[in-house]
């Protein structure tokens, strides 16, 4: 009897460096605390050994997209694009029975290969951040925007209406819940503002 697919929810956070997360034990653990992703980090995978193959945004996610290293798959630099038949991650993933969405932060230009997308254009904005969506239109022509948000609250709002709008329970998820924050130029949501004003 084999046993059921597990779900995986794959959350990324743009140049978000490890020694920022509590999970990792750095010496901004107690300066910056990170209890939801060190509680995510118990309960899921942590990654003590992995590498990244290029520093740069764009070809980091070509890299993770397509598992292929940028010399194969083409992306260098900012510029760089996946077509949806190279995306192997979300075509092998479904492939394996999986249900497949991505909420977020995208930046590799062509359309998703996902069952499900709803992705920032480009670097995206962090707030009333616009999106690209599935519709009756040709990508990328169907947008909705989320007004008075930031955007780390509109991708959560996002995903978590996936998950009670579009979840298909006869089958495991495969979920990319990517953050545009906190690249330059670092624009937090203003009920954030003095959440470090103590900490000397």
């Amino acid at each position: 009897k084999s046993e059921t697919p597990p779900n995986i929810l794959f959350n990324m956070s743009d140049d978000h460096t490890a020694q920022a997360i509590g999970a990792y034990a750095t010496v901004l653990k107690e300066l910056n605390p990170t209890p939801t992703i060190d509680s995510l980090a118990a309960e899921g995978i942590r990654f003590d050994n992995a590498f990244c193959t290029n520093a740069i945004c764009t070809p980091s996610r070509a890299c993770i997209i397509t598992g292929r290293y940028n010399h194969n798959n083409g992306v260098f630099d900012l510029g760089g694009n996946i077509a949806p038949e190279s995306q192997m991650l979300p075509i092998q993933m479904r492939r394996a029975g999986y249900q497949t969405a991505i909420i977020g932060k995208w930046h590799l230009k062509q359309e998703p290969n996902f069952d499900y997308y709803k992705v920032l254009p480009g670097q995206g904005n962090y707030f009333d951040p616009e999106f690209r969506v599935q519709g009756d239109q040709p990508w990328p022509k169907n947008t909705v925007t989320h007004a008075g948000q930031h955007s780390s609250d509109a991708i959560t709002d996002a995903t978590l209406a996936w998950f009670k709008n579009q979840r298909d329970p006869s089958r495991p998820f495969f979920v990319c819940h990517q953050f545009k924050a906190p690249p330059d130029y670092f624009e937090n949501a203003p009920r954030y503002q003095s959440y470090l004003a103590d900490v000397h």
